[in-house]
């Protein structure tokens, strides 16, 4: 199963600026029904500078009982970015998840520009795709082995 990123990854996404209230962060990721957001450079927006998580607005804001409106996308996001590249092969990117206990990883080109991202969801159905195609090719194996006769020694 040699499966680059590029492959299934996605290529559409959703991005927020520093400046973005960590409100509007929560509402874009409900409205999307996405667990985070790639934070952008305000003047180049194809540059990410850090990625913000459901996970971090709960633990950096919500735990803590601070108004959302108020923190920025810029205050709660984590700014070590693990990337990989879009001609990574998947059960690479699978390593480098483990690696860092990461949930995602955010896809960058050879410019260090925005290229897609990929999750552990994105990898997981692909693992089932295979797998299923694989319990397919099985069958038809075991079929095919039942149809023919069996050779008797001479």
């Amino acid at each position: 199963m040699a499966m680059k990123l590029k492959e299934f990854a996605t290529s559409l996404v959703a991005v927020v600026e520093p400046e973005t209230s960590a409100r509007v962060v929560a509402q874009l990721m409900r409205r999307h029904h996405i667990g985070a957001l790639v934070v952008v450079d305000a003047r180049d927006k194809n540059k990410p500078v850090g990625i913000v998580t459901d996970r971090d607005l709960v633990l950096e804001l919500m735990s803590e009982g601070l108004d959302p409106a108020v923190f920025t996308a810029g205050d709660i996001m984590s700014v070590d970015l693990v990337s990989a590249s879009p001609d990574m092969d998947a059960m690479d990117a699978v390593q480098l998840m483990r690696k860092y206990r990461l949930r995602r990883l955010v896809i960058m080109d050879a410019t260090e520009h925005l290229a897609g991202i990929v999750t552990i969801e994105d990898v997981l159905a692909l693992l089932t795709r295979e797998l299923a195609e694989l319990a397919v090719d099985l069958g038809s194996a075991r079929d095919r082995e039942t149809r023919e006769p069996v050779a008797k020694p001479i």
